[in-house]
């Protein structure tokens, strides 16, 4: 199998990136109760070097009678993590140190106790704004960390399936189980718009692009038994292509933060990974979780690695089949062989060249003429051959 499991089968719920300093990234996971076993939230270190999760978590959180969890949004930052609960509402996790010694400190997000379960949790890219959506259709927009309420909206949909912020944090895109998407203005709350689809289409999951050059929504379209992967402009929020990439119906949707790669899992186990530019798919892992629907699906921040969760097989670390990327060392160090080669190609150049400074030794001229041979003094005893002729 191509991914590695990180905890016990059949009882992580949720899992999520935590970005660090250096490259330092940890991963934030959630595991519901079984049997003795109480609920908890616990966070591992992972190595690039052997794409794997820590044998044993760096910190846990035991939940007493908060549920289990159901969701993770972590800010941009790594610092904090806000996790829904089946209890109904969320609770924010702060965490301190560094890897060697991490602390989790549990709060109660006032706003957000006691309103029902909620679905979908986000961050916008700036960390400036956090949203939330209930399975009872209520749409939240909260200013981050003052938690000023900036939405409260509780008809924005019949029951939320997914939502996301542009790159610009200036759109919020959601989706509903009844099939439809709407486009949100993040700084106001005002509803700026409903996509267009057809009677028979239903719109499930929505992801921006994030290259920061093509504005555009993806979204996960099914019709019948097709399932296609649209995708909107967001200067009309008009449809402008389709394309089937997973051929099957997808459970979840990520796109990695430079926007150059774009993941569906299916509702059977299967994860492909699409590169953009192209929309062609450069990865396939079939059967990853056979026989389970991917319930969580992100990209690493900093490698060519995916983290999925599913019920039924746990967490698993997947590193993709994807051309290696440039570091910046590299792109560095090749800038510095070219000018290496630049200098040796002039030298070279100017040593075998016919210049006036340089001139090419011929069979008759045993030595090259001195300088002083050339820049002759103009009152020499040769000023008579300049002179005109006599015709």
């Amino acid at each position: 199998m191509e991914g590695r499991g990180a905890s016990g089968q059949g009882t992580v719920t949720c899992a999520s990136w935590i970005r660090r300093p250096e490259n330092a990234h940890l991963v934030v996971m959630g595991k519901s109760r079984h049997g003795d076993n109480p609920a908890v939230l616990e966070i591992f270190s992972f190595d690039p070097k052997t794409t794997s999760l820590s044998s044993s978590p760096s910190a846990t959180y035991v939940f007493e009678e908060e549920g289990d969890p159901v969701s993770f949004a972590v800010h941009p930052s790594g610092d904090d993590i806000v996790c829904s609960t089946t209890a109904g509402g969320c609770k924010l996790f702060e965490l301190y140190g560094k890897e060697s010694y991490l602390k989790l400190l549990a709060k109660d997000l006032v706003p957000l106790k006691c309103v029902g379960l909620q679905i979908c949790l986000a961050f916008s890219v700036d960390g400036s704004r956090f949203a939330t959506g209930g399975v009872d259709g209520h749409l939240r927009i909260f200013e981050w960390p003052s938690l000023r309420i900036i939405l409260d909206e509780p008809r924005a949909h019949k029951s939320f399936q997914d939502m996301d912020f542009s790159l610009d944090s200036e759109f919020l895109a959601s989706t509903s189980t009844d099939g439809s998407a709407r486009i949100w203005q993040a700084n106001d709350g005002v509803p700026l718009t409903s996509l267009t689809r057809n009677s028979d289409e239903r719109i499930e999951l929505c992801r921006f692009s994030k290259d920061g050059t093509k504005p555009f929504l993806f979204c996960t379209v099914q019709k019948g038994n097709k399932a296609t992967t649209a995708v909107w402009d967001m200067s009309t929020w008009n449809k402008i292509g389709h394309k089937r990439l997973l051929r099957k119906p997808a459970s979840m949707m990520s796109v990695s933060l430079d926007g150059k790669y774009l993941a569906q899992g299916s509702k059977d186990g299967d994860v492909c990974v699409v590169e953009v530019k192209k929309m062609e798919v450069y990865h396939w892992s079939k059967r990853l979780h056979p026989g389970s629907s991917i319930a969580s699906l992100e990209f690493c921040p900093s490698e060519r690695v995916v983290l999925t969760t599913s019920a039924g097989w746990g967490a698993m670390i997947t590193k993709l089949n994807v051309p290696v990327d440039w570091k910046e060392w590299q792109i560095y160090l090749l800038l510095l062989g070219l000018f290496v080669a630049s200098a040796v190609a002039f030298y070279i150049f100017f040593e075998n060249s016919d210049s006036f400074w340089n001139f090419p030794l011929g069979r008759d001229q045993p030595t090259r003429p001195k300088i002083k041979a050339i820049l002759r003094d103009p009152q020499s005893d040769d000023q008579d051959m300049w002179e005109p002729l006599d015709l």
